[in-house]
């Protein structure tokens, strides 16, 4: 989650600086506006008040206190949008349930995105500048993708356009939104890729989604083991000649034991005969060195 703390970092850093009088940024030819337009902002949920002009009215309140639970455990993954109405005062723009999933769970702050005057052009372009950098991973560009299209009011084949990619590209990452957040969460800390995302999409049921994701990241699968493990379960009755095979008994056990010992979720791949290789992901220099000195301890 080395990602996810950078960016909350940062935004503190961007809300510190809007609530200071002397900076107030009224303008994206204001000083410091570039350093708002585009990015992520750490807003005070107090600060920000809801469109008395949003067309829906009611909001489920199961479903509400099910992402409630969703963000207490894996934090607001795909920030709100606001627009400034005053000095360190914001009004919603999009992004509704999942501010009052956060009142309703006492968080004191939310990641926004801030509209402020006279930024459309600017923020089309900061959001165009932003996809095309070589860092993101494939939710980030999805999201980025999705605010175009809702913030910037283009369709998909617009955007396309904009973008230099294909149609069915953009759909492609668009569709990633529609799993569930841990699913989510674990494609942005690199356990599993785009292309294992889009298989585990064509399962519907989210709790079933998540099922075979854990599956994916304890084995290691592949793509194309996901492929027909996905297929395999939508039609179990016709049995995939790329069947998955079960980790030997020793296996299983021991990526759990390691997974505990060195906080991070180790993945093994093993033979029937019992050879195969261990996977330690590390999310940063300094995670690698606390995982080194956890081995080292152990001898």
């Amino acid at each position: 989650m080395a990602k996810a703390t950078k960016k909350q970092a940062l935004g503190r850093g961007l809300s510190a600086l809007l609530k200071d009088p002397a900076n107030d940024i009224k303008s994206v030819e204001d000083k410091n506006a570039d350093k708002v337009v585009g990015n992520i902002v750490e807003l005070e949920l107090a600060a920000i008040e809801v469109n008395p002009f949003q067309p829906r009215t009611s909001f489920n309140e199961e479903t509400l206190r099910e992402l409630a639970s969703s963000i207490k455990e894996l934090g607001v993954i795909q920030p709100i949008t606001v627009r400034k109405i005053a000095f360190n005062k914001y009004q919603l723009v999009s992004g509704e349930r999942r501010f009052r999933a956060s009142k309703l769970i006492g968080l004191e702050t939310i990641p926004a995105y801030i509209r402020i005057a006279n930024d459309q052009e600017s923020l089309e372009m900061a959001l165009v500048e932003n996809i095309q950098r070589q860092d993101l991973d494939p939710i980030e560009i999805a999201l980025s993708y999705q605010r175009l299209i809702e913030e910037i009011q283009i369709t998909q084949e617009a955007l396309s356009e904009r973008v230099g990619k294909n149609r069915s590209t953009v759909t492609n990452y668009l569709r990633l939104l529609k799993l569930d957040p841990i699913i989510q969460t674990g494609m942005r800390d690199g356990f599993i890729s785009m292309g294992h995302g889009r298989a585990l999409i064509n399962i519907e049921d989210t709790s079933q989604q998540l099922d075979i994701y854990e599956k994916v990241v304890s084995q290691s699968l592949s793509v194309r083991d996901t492929e027909a493990l996905v297929r395999n379960f939508k039609n179990p009755e016709t049995k995939s000649a790329a069947a998955v095979k079960e980790l030997p008994h020793f296996a299983r056990k021991g990526t759990g034991e390691l997974s505990t010992l060195l906080d991070t979720n180790v993945s093994i791949k093993a033979s029937e005969k019992g050879k195969g290789h261990i996977v330690v992901p590390f999310k940063n220099e300094a995670d690698f060195q606390r995982i080194l000195n956890l081995i080292k301890s152990e001898k």
